[in-house]
């Protein structure tokens, strides 16, 4: 009994063994094949890469719209002609007999006289008074203003109403002793500026006898003929200016 299980053991060990060559044979020759190739194998080389820049490409637009359909045509519904009823028949009616008519008796009518109408009143329109037309008004005129004196009759003026003053003037002329003793004469100009009253505003000799008191005189002899007399017509209501020359005469 104790053969055969030796036996079997032995045999399942000599399977082991086996089946551990051949594999061991098996691994060999794949290492074997392929450390060959491992140093046969070239550097991988890096792929290249090429870009390409593309122009962005225009939207396309969108597309019209479509035109609106148009709506079909109803076809209205033809309507049967009905054939028209025959026209009815009119029934003649006989004609009546006519009755003989019974005139009435002719009687003369009483004709009454006619009375003669009144004539007619005639009524006359009331009469409309015509309007009255309106009056022109006439513009009356402005009155004529007198017209101002020239720039002749001005001066002119002023040539009379320097010699009046003049005159005027020389009623208070009174020599002067100092003068008279060592006999000195001139003419003294004195300016008057006269306002529209007739008053003197001021007065100035504008041009000198030489001698103060001569000059001084002179404006002493206007101041006591004040108020002066009216001046004429062409220097009335204005202000103006007038020389007076005053003389001094040793006789």
């Amino acid at each position: 009994m104790a053969a055969p299980q030796e036996t079997s053991s032995h045999r399942n060990s000599h399977a082991h063994l086996v089946a551990t060559l051949l594999i061991s044979v098996a691994l060999h020759a794949m290492l074997f094949g392929v450390l060959p190739r491992i140093g046969e194998e070239k550097p991988l080389q890096q792929p290249v890469l090429s870009v390409e820049l593309l122009k962005p490409q225009p939207k396309p637009l969108p597309p019209p719209p479509e035109p609106p359909k148009p709506e079909p045509v109803k076809e209205k519904p033809k309507t049967e002609k009905k054939p028209l009823p025959p026209p009815p028949k009119i029934q003649q009616t006989p004609a009546p007999k006519a009755e003989p008519q019974v005139l009435p008796p002719v009687t003369n009518p009483v004709t009454e006289p006619v009375k003669p109408s009144p004539p007619p009143v005639m009524t006359a329109p009331p009469t409309t008074e015509p309007p009255k037309e309106a009056t022109p008004v006439v513009p009356v005129p402005e009155p004529v203003r007198p017209r101002g004196p020239s720039e002749q009759d001005i001066e002119n003026a002023r040539g009379n109403y320097g010699s009046l003053l003049s005159r005027e003037f020389a009623k208070y002329k009174q020599y002067p002793r100092l003068a008279q003793m060592r006999g000195w004469q001139g003419t003294v100009k004195v300016e008057l500026h006269i306002d529209a009253a007739g008053n003197i505003r001021s007065s100035s000799v504008i041009e000198s006898s030489n001698y103060e008191v001569l000059d001084k005189q002179a404006l002493e002899m206007v101041r006591k003929a004040t108020p002066l007399p009216q001046p004429p017509e062409a220097l009335r209501g204005r202000e103006f200016t007038i020389i007076v020359p005053i003389n001094f005469r040793l006789e």
